[in-house]
Protein backbone atom coordinates (compact mmCIF):
# COMPACT_ATOMS: atom_id res chain seq x y z
CA UNK A 1 0.00 0.00 0.00
CA UNK A 2 1.08 3.35 -1.08
CA UNK A 3 1.24 5.78 1.87
CA UNK A 4 1.04 9.54 1.43
CA UNK A 5 2.22 11.72 4.04
CA UNK A 6 1.40 15.42 4.27
CA UNK A 7 2.43 17.89 7.02
CA UNK A 8 -0.27 20.40 7.11
CA UNK A 9 -0.22 23.33 9.45
CA UNK A 10 -1.25 26.01 7.98
CA UNK A 11 -3.57 28.85 9.32
CA UNK A 12 -6.40 29.69 7.68
CA UNK A 13 -7.87 28.17 4.37
CA UNK A 14 -5.48 28.06 1.99
CA UNK A 15 -5.31 25.14 -0.12
CA UNK A 16 -8.57 24.87 -2.79
CA UNK A 17 -9.76 23.38 -5.04
CA UNK A 18 -8.57 25.89 -7.85
CA UNK A 19 -5.18 25.27 -6.91
CA UNK A 20 -3.00 23.17 -10.22
CA UNK A 21 -2.26 19.90 -8.29
CA UNK A 22 -4.16 18.46 -5.65
CA UNK A 23 -2.38 14.95 -4.00
CA UNK A 24 -4.68 11.72 -5.13
CA UNK A 25 -4.74 8.12 -3.72
CA UNK A 26 -6.58 5.38 -5.51
CA UNK A 27 -9.70 3.31 -4.40
CA UNK A 28 -11.17 0.35 -5.80
CA UNK A 29 -14.02 0.35 -3.38
CA UNK A 30 -16.55 2.97 -2.53
CA UNK A 31 -15.86 2.28 2.04
CA UNK A 32 -13.13 4.01 3.34
CA UNK A 33 -11.71 3.87 6.95
CA UNK A 34 -10.80 6.64 8.64
CA UNK A 35 -8.63 7.43 11.63
CA UNK A 36 -9.62 10.83 13.52
CA UNK A 37 -6.81 11.05 15.91
CA UNK A 38 -6.39 7.58 17.11
CA UNK A 39 -9.95 7.13 17.16
CA UNK A 40 -10.18 3.97 13.84
CA UNK A 41 -14.01 4.14 12.15
CA UNK A 42 -14.21 1.09 9.71
CA UNK A 43 -16.28 2.03 6.57
CA UNK A 44 -16.97 5.99 8.18
CA UNK A 45 -17.12 7.17 4.74
CA UNK A 46 -18.44 6.51 1.42
CA UNK A 47 -16.71 7.91 -1.78
CA UNK A 48 -19.36 10.53 -3.78
CA UNK A 49 -17.50 11.39 -7.26
CA UNK A 50 -20.92 13.61 -7.36
CA UNK A 51 -20.57 16.24 -4.18
CA UNK A 52 -17.34 18.67 -4.90
CA UNK A 53 -16.09 18.61 -2.75
CA UNK A 54 -17.17 16.29 -0.04
CA UNK A 55 -16.11 17.52 3.23
CA UNK A 56 -15.31 15.53 6.11
CA UNK A 57 -15.81 17.57 9.66
CA UNK A 58 -12.84 15.78 11.84
CA UNK A 59 -13.83 15.81 15.80
CA UNK A 60 -13.69 18.66 17.38
CA UNK A 61 -10.03 19.56 19.41
CA UNK A 62 -8.57 22.83 19.99
CA UNK A 63 -5.27 20.67 20.01
CA UNK A 64 -3.72 19.45 16.72
CA UNK A 65 -3.87 15.90 15.45
CA UNK A 66 -3.24 13.24 12.87
CA UNK A 67 -6.28 12.32 10.60
CA UNK A 68 -5.79 9.32 8.02
CA UNK A 69 -8.06 8.31 5.26
CA UNK A 70 -7.54 4.39 4.34
CA UNK A 71 -8.90 2.86 1.10
CA UNK A 72 -8.71 -0.40 0.00
CA UNK A 73 -5.58 0.09 -1.69
CA UNK A 74 -4.41 3.55 -0.64
CA UNK A 75 -3.82 5.98 2.01
CA UNK A 76 -3.45 9.55 2.88
CA UNK A 77 -2.08 11.14 6.28
CA UNK A 78 -3.48 14.70 7.00
CA UNK A 79 -2.10 16.87 10.41
CA UNK A 80 -4.90 19.11 10.72
CA UNK A 81 -4.52 22.12 13.22
CA UNK A 82 -7.92 23.86 13.98
CA UNK A 83 -9.39 26.58 11.78
CA UNK A 84 -8.08 24.14 8.95
CA UNK A 85 -8.89 22.70 5.58
CA UNK A 86 -7.11 20.27 3.54
CA UNK A 87 -8.03 19.06 -0.03
CA UNK A 88 -7.11 15.82 -2.29
CA UNK A 89 -8.38 13.70 -4.91
CA UNK A 90 -9.40 10.13 -4.43
CA UNK A 91 -9.75 8.14 -8.13
CA UNK A 92 -12.45 6.04 -7.78
CA UNK A 93 -11.68 2.84 -10.07
CA UNK A 94 -9.23 4.88 -12.18
CA UNK A 95 -11.80 7.03 -13.89
CA UNK A 96 -14.28 8.69 -10.70
CA UNK A 97 -12.08 11.74 -9.35
CA UNK A 98 -13.98 12.19 -5.63
CA UNK A 99 -13.00 15.72 -4.64
CA UNK A 100 -12.59 15.33 -0.77
CA UNK A 101 -11.89 17.75 1.96
CA UNK A 102 -10.97 17.28 5.25
CA UNK A 103 -12.31 20.27 7.48
CA UNK A 104 -11.51 21.48 10.93
CA UNK A 105 -15.13 21.33 13.09
CA UNK A 106 -13.24 25.28 14.46
CA UNK A 107 -14.25 27.40 11.90
CA UNK A 108 -10.91 29.64 11.05
CA UNK A 109 -10.54 32.78 12.49
CA UNK A 110 -12.22 35.91 9.77
CA UNK A 111 -9.90 38.72 10.63
CA UNK A 112 -12.32 40.83 8.24
CA UNK A 113 -15.22 40.25 10.20
CA UNK A 114 -16.26 43.19 11.78
CA UNK A 115 -14.93 43.69 15.85
CA UNK A 116 -18.46 45.12 16.85
CA UNK A 117 -19.74 41.91 19.77
CA UNK A 118 -23.33 41.27 18.89
CA UNK A 119 -26.12 39.76 21.17
CA UNK A 120 -28.76 38.10 19.77
CA UNK A 121 -31.50 36.91 21.87
CA UNK A 122 -33.71 34.19 21.14
CA UNK A 123 -36.63 33.39 23.40
CA UNK A 124 -37.72 29.90 24.68
CA UNK A 125 -40.43 28.06 26.23
CA UNK A 126 -39.50 25.41 28.92
CA UNK A 127 -42.21 23.08 28.08
CA UNK A 128 -43.55 19.41 28.49
CA UNK A 129 -40.45 17.35 29.92
CA UNK A 130 -38.55 20.49 30.57
CA UNK A 131 -37.87 20.98 26.67
CA UNK A 132 -36.36 23.86 25.42
CA UNK A 133 -38.28 24.65 22.73
CA UNK A 134 -38.10 27.44 20.32
CA UNK A 135 -39.89 28.16 17.42
CA UNK A 136 -38.17 28.00 14.14
CA UNK A 137 -38.82 29.82 10.33
CA UNK A 138 -37.80 27.67 7.60
CA UNK A 139 -37.98 29.11 4.31
CA UNK A 140 -39.93 32.10 5.49
CA UNK A 141 -43.01 30.17 4.98
CA UNK A 142 -43.15 27.41 7.70
CA UNK A 143 -42.83 27.31 11.40
CA UNK A 144 -41.85 24.25 13.29
CA UNK A 145 -41.03 23.90 17.29
CA UNK A 146 -37.37 22.95 17.59
CA UNK A 147 -35.71 22.17 20.89
CA UNK A 148 -31.61 23.28 21.76
CA UNK A 149 -30.07 19.94 22.55
CA UNK A 150 -27.06 20.49 23.55
CA UNK A 151 -26.08 16.68 22.88
CA UNK A 152 -26.73 16.98 19.16
CA UNK A 153 -25.54 18.48 16.56
CA UNK A 154 -26.87 20.59 13.34
CA UNK A 155 -30.47 20.61 12.42
CA UNK A 156 -32.79 17.89 12.40
CA UNK A 157 -36.33 17.57 11.72
CA UNK A 158 -38.73 14.74 12.16
CA UNK A 159 -39.78 12.79 9.32
CA UNK A 160 -43.54 13.26 10.57
CA UNK A 161 -42.50 17.36 11.12
CA UNK A 162 -41.62 17.33 7.32
CA UNK A 163 -44.25 15.57 5.76
CA UNK A 164 -47.09 17.46 7.72
CA UNK A 165 -45.82 20.63 8.40
CA UNK A 166 -42.95 22.03 5.68
CA UNK A 167 -42.94 22.17 1.46
CA UNK A 168 -40.19 20.06 1.78
CA UNK A 169 -41.31 16.94 -0.18
CA UNK A 170 -43.52 19.28 -2.86
CA UNK A 171 -41.06 17.99 -5.31
CA UNK A 172 -42.63 14.34 -4.39
CA UNK A 173 -46.25 14.72 -5.16
CA UNK A 174 -47.30 11.07 -5.30
CA UNK A 175 -45.93 10.78 -1.59
CA UNK A 176 -47.53 13.62 -0.57
CA UNK A 177 -50.85 12.10 -1.97
CA UNK A 178 -50.16 8.97 -0.43
CA UNK A 179 -49.33 6.89 -3.11
CA UNK A 180 -45.78 6.80 -2.62
CA UNK A 181 -43.20 6.20 0.16
CA UNK A 182 -41.56 9.94 0.24
CA UNK A 183 -37.75 10.28 -0.08
CA UNK A 184 -36.33 12.17 2.82
CA UNK A 185 -32.67 12.25 0.94
CA UNK A 186 -34.47 14.15 -2.07
CA UNK A 187 -35.57 16.71 -0.36
CA UNK A 188 -35.86 20.69 -1.34
CA UNK A 189 -33.23 22.51 -0.31
CA UNK A 190 -33.56 24.55 3.66
CA UNK A 191 -32.05 27.88 1.60
CA UNK A 192 -32.84 29.84 5.04
CA UNK A 193 -33.47 29.00 8.55
CA UNK A 194 -35.13 31.77 11.32
CA UNK A 195 -34.91 31.77 15.24
CA UNK A 196 -35.55 35.29 16.45
CA UNK A 197 -32.86 37.47 14.99
CA UNK A 198 -30.56 35.12 13.88
CA UNK A 199 -30.66 33.33 10.42
CA UNK A 200 -28.88 30.40 8.63
CA UNK A 201 -28.71 30.52 4.99
CA UNK A 202 -28.12 27.19 3.50
CA UNK A 203 -27.67 25.71 6.19
CA UNK A 204 -27.09 21.66 6.69
CA UNK A 205 -30.53 20.04 7.49
CA UNK A 206 -31.06 16.02 8.17
CA UNK A 207 -34.30 13.95 8.72
CA UNK A 208 -34.49 12.04 11.94
CA UNK A 209 -36.72 9.59 13.89
CA UNK A 210 -35.63 10.95 17.13
CA UNK A 211 -36.11 13.94 19.07
CA UNK A 212 -38.22 15.08 22.51
CA UNK A 213 -41.30 14.36 22.77
CA UNK A 214 -43.65 16.72 21.13
CA UNK A 215 -41.07 18.26 19.15
CA UNK A 216 -40.33 18.73 15.31
CA UNK A 217 -37.01 18.90 15.21
CA UNK A 218 -34.05 19.82 17.44
CA UNK A 219 -30.75 22.56 17.14
CA UNK A 220 -26.91 21.65 18.73
CA UNK A 221 -24.37 23.02 20.19
CA UNK A 222 -22.21 23.39 17.43
CA UNK A 223 -24.53 25.89 15.60
CA UNK A 224 -22.33 28.48 17.86
CA UNK A 225 -19.14 27.07 17.92
CA UNK A 226 -16.30 29.77 18.60
CA UNK A 227 -19.23 31.78 19.97
CA UNK A 228 -20.82 32.14 23.88
CA UNK A 229 -24.18 30.97 24.54
CA UNK A 230 -25.81 32.05 27.87
CA UNK A 231 -28.79 30.27 28.36
CA UNK A 232 -31.24 31.59 30.98
CA UNK A 233 -34.01 29.67 32.66
CA UNK A 234 -35.11 32.58 34.74
CA UNK A 235 -35.84 34.94 31.49
CA UNK A 236 -36.05 32.14 28.88
CA UNK A 237 -33.75 33.11 26.72
CA UNK A 238 -30.96 31.97 24.70
CA UNK A 239 -28.34 34.64 24.15
CA UNK A 240 -25.78 34.44 21.31
CA UNK A 241 -22.90 36.67 22.10
CA UNK A 242 -20.03 36.66 19.20
CA UNK A 243 -17.67 37.55 21.69
CA UNK A 244 -16.56 36.25 24.69
CA UNK A 245 -18.15 38.63 27.69
CA UNK A 246 -17.85 39.62 31.14
CA UNK A 247 -19.47 37.09 33.43
CA UNK A 248 -21.90 38.35 35.71
CA UNK A 249 -22.00 38.01 39.62
CA UNK A 250 -22.88 34.66 41.00
CA UNK A 251 -21.72 32.35 38.31
CA UNK A 252 -18.65 30.10 38.84
CA UNK A 253 -16.23 28.57 36.50
CA UNK A 254 -15.02 25.11 35.18
CA UNK A 255 -13.28 23.51 32.07
CA UNK A 256 -15.40 22.75 29.41
CA UNK A 257 -14.50 19.51 27.43
CA UNK A 258 -15.15 18.74 23.92
CA UNK A 259 -15.10 14.64 23.86
CA UNK A 260 -16.46 13.27 20.51
CA UNK A 261 -17.80 16.05 19.77
CA UNK A 262 -20.06 16.12 23.05
CA UNK A 263 -20.40 19.00 25.49
CA UNK A 264 -18.84 17.78 28.72
CA UNK A 265 -17.85 18.74 32.13
CA UNK A 266 -16.58 17.41 35.52
CA UNK A 267 -18.42 16.33 38.99
CA UNK A 268 -18.38 14.36 41.91
CA UNK A 269 -21.26 12.66 43.93
CA UNK A 270 -20.33 12.29 47.49
CA UNK A 271 -21.84 9.18 49.43
CA UNK A 272 -20.66 8.14 53.26
CA UNK A 273 -17.64 10.87 53.16
CA UNK A 274 -16.35 9.26 50.16
CA UNK A 275 -16.02 10.83 46.71
CA UNK A 276 -16.61 9.53 43.66
CA UNK A 277 -15.51 12.13 40.38
CA UNK A 278 -16.74 11.59 36.95
CA UNK A 279 -17.47 12.97 33.28
CA UNK A 280 -20.86 14.23 32.69
CA UNK A 281 -21.79 14.75 28.97
CA UNK A 282 -24.36 17.46 28.98
CA UNK A 283 -27.94 16.61 27.65
CA UNK A 284 -30.85 19.34 27.47
CA UNK A 285 -32.34 17.43 24.79
CA UNK A 286 -32.86 14.70 28.03
CA UNK A 287 -35.53 14.73 30.43
CA UNK A 288 -33.47 12.69 32.97
CA UNK A 289 -31.66 14.06 35.74
CA UNK A 290 -28.85 12.28 35.43
CA UNK A 291 -27.44 8.48 34.12
CA UNK A 292 -24.43 6.67 35.31
CA UNK A 293 -22.49 4.70 33.01
CA UNK A 294 -22.61 1.38 33.83
CA UNK A 295 -18.76 0.70 33.53
CA UNK A 296 -18.05 3.91 35.24
CA UNK A 297 -20.37 2.44 37.96
CA UNK A 298 -17.77 -0.90 37.91
CA UNK A 299 -14.33 1.09 37.85
CA UNK A 300 -15.32 3.38 40.79
CA UNK A 301 -17.19 1.04 43.04
CA UNK A 302 -20.14 2.93 43.37
CA UNK A 303 -22.39 1.91 45.87
CA UNK A 304 -25.00 -0.36 45.10
CA UNK A 305 -27.17 0.30 48.05
CA UNK A 306 -28.51 3.22 47.56
CA UNK A 307 -32.18 3.98 48.11
CA UNK A 308 -33.71 2.83 44.89
CA UNK A 309 -37.11 4.71 43.75
CA UNK A 310 -37.36 2.43 41.16
CA UNK A 311 -37.04 0.25 38.15
CA UNK A 312 -37.81 0.05 34.53
CA UNK A 313 -37.38 -1.13 31.50
CA UNK A 314 -36.34 1.05 28.41
CA UNK A 315 -35.68 0.54 24.55
CA UNK A 316 -33.16 2.19 22.25
CA UNK A 317 -33.77 2.97 19.12
CA UNK A 318 -33.44 -0.20 17.42
CA UNK A 319 -36.01 -1.88 19.99
CA UNK A 320 -33.54 -3.17 22.08
CA UNK A 321 -34.95 -3.50 25.69
CA UNK A 322 -32.18 -3.24 28.92
CA UNK A 323 -33.34 -2.87 32.42
CA UNK A 324 -32.30 0.25 34.49
CA UNK A 325 -32.71 1.28 37.84
CA UNK A 326 -33.31 4.82 39.55
CA UNK A 327 -31.82 5.54 43.06
CA UNK A 328 -31.73 8.57 45.04
CA UNK A 329 -27.94 10.02 45.25
CA UNK A 330 -27.89 11.96 48.30
CA UNK A 331 -24.95 14.79 47.11
CA UNK A 332 -23.30 15.89 44.20
CA UNK A 333 -21.36 18.69 43.55
CA UNK A 334 -20.89 20.63 40.13
CA UNK A 335 -18.89 24.36 39.71
CA UNK A 336 -18.74 23.89 43.97
CA UNK A 337 -22.24 23.83 43.78
CA UNK A 338 -24.20 20.94 46.03
CA UNK A 339 -27.33 19.50 45.14
CA UNK A 340 -29.23 17.09 47.47
CA UNK A 341 -31.29 14.06 47.11
CA UNK A 342 -31.19 13.61 42.88
CA UNK A 343 -32.96 10.79 41.29
CA UNK A 344 -30.10 9.14 39.15
CA UNK A 345 -30.62 6.42 36.61
CA UNK A 346 -28.10 3.91 36.83
CA UNK A 347 -27.84 2.00 33.19
CA UNK A 348 -27.81 -1.63 33.11
CA UNK A 349 -26.19 -1.86 30.17
CA UNK A 350 -23.71 -0.72 27.42
CA UNK A 351 -23.69 3.12 27.38
CA UNK A 352 -25.50 4.43 24.20
CA UNK A 353 -23.20 7.27 23.55
CA UNK A 354 -20.20 4.39 22.32
CA UNK A 355 -17.94 5.46 25.06
CA UNK A 356 -17.72 5.70 28.83
CA UNK A 357 -19.27 8.78 29.95
CA UNK A 358 -22.02 9.71 32.42
CA UNK A 359 -24.89 12.15 31.42
CA UNK A 360 -26.84 15.41 32.87
CA UNK A 361 -30.10 15.74 31.73
CA UNK A 362 -32.39 19.03 31.83
CA UNK A 363 -34.43 17.52 34.79
CA UNK A 364 -30.62 18.70 36.32
CA UNK A 365 -29.49 21.21 34.28
CA UNK A 366 -32.59 23.27 34.45
CA UNK A 367 -31.65 24.38 37.39
CA UNK A 368 -28.57 26.34 36.82
CA UNK A 369 -28.92 29.59 34.20
CA UNK A 370 -25.52 28.60 31.84
CA UNK A 371 -23.02 30.06 30.48
CA UNK A 372 -21.22 28.25 27.67
CA UNK A 373 -18.12 30.02 26.32
CA UNK A 374 -17.07 27.48 23.15
CA UNK A 375 -14.32 30.44 22.36
CA UNK A 376 -12.29 29.25 25.10
CA UNK A 377 -14.07 26.16 26.20
CA UNK A 378 -15.27 27.50 29.60
CA UNK A 379 -18.59 26.40 31.77
CA UNK A 380 -20.17 29.01 33.63
CA UNK A 381 -23.26 27.87 36.44
CA UNK A 382 -25.04 30.09 38.85
CA UNK A 383 -28.18 28.05 40.44
CA UNK A 384 -31.61 29.98 39.11
CA UNK A 385 -35.10 29.94 40.49
CA UNK A 386 -35.82 25.96 39.79
CA UNK A 387 -32.44 25.36 41.77
CA UNK A 388 -34.84 23.85 44.87
CA UNK A 389 -38.21 22.71 43.08
CA UNK A 390 -39.02 18.98 43.09
CA UNK A 391 -37.77 16.19 41.06
CA UNK A 392 -40.51 14.83 39.16
CA UNK A 393 -39.39 11.51 40.32
CA UNK A 394 -38.98 12.72 43.85
CA UNK A 395 -42.90 14.29 43.81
Amino acid sequence: MKHLLFFILFLGVQTGFSQSKLPVIKATSKNVDINDGGYLDKNAWVLSPKIRPDVFTVERTRKTKWVTFYTDIDSIRVKVKPGTQFNFVIVLNGKDSCYTQIASAIPPENNSENNMARHDSISFTLVGNDVICVKTIVNNTDTLNLHFDTGSWNFRLTKDAIFKKTKLLSNQPDALAGKTAPNYNKLNKVFKLQMGNLTWTNPEVAPTDITAHDMDGRFGWNLFESKTVEVNYDLHFLIIHSKPIKIPKGYVRSKLQIVHSFVIAKANFEIEKKKYFGDFLFDTGSNTAIILDSAWISKQNFPRNLKLIKSLVLHNPKGVAFETKVVLAPLLTINSFELNNIPTLILGSKNPAGFEINNFGNEFLKRFNMILDFKNDYLYLKPNKLANIKYRENS
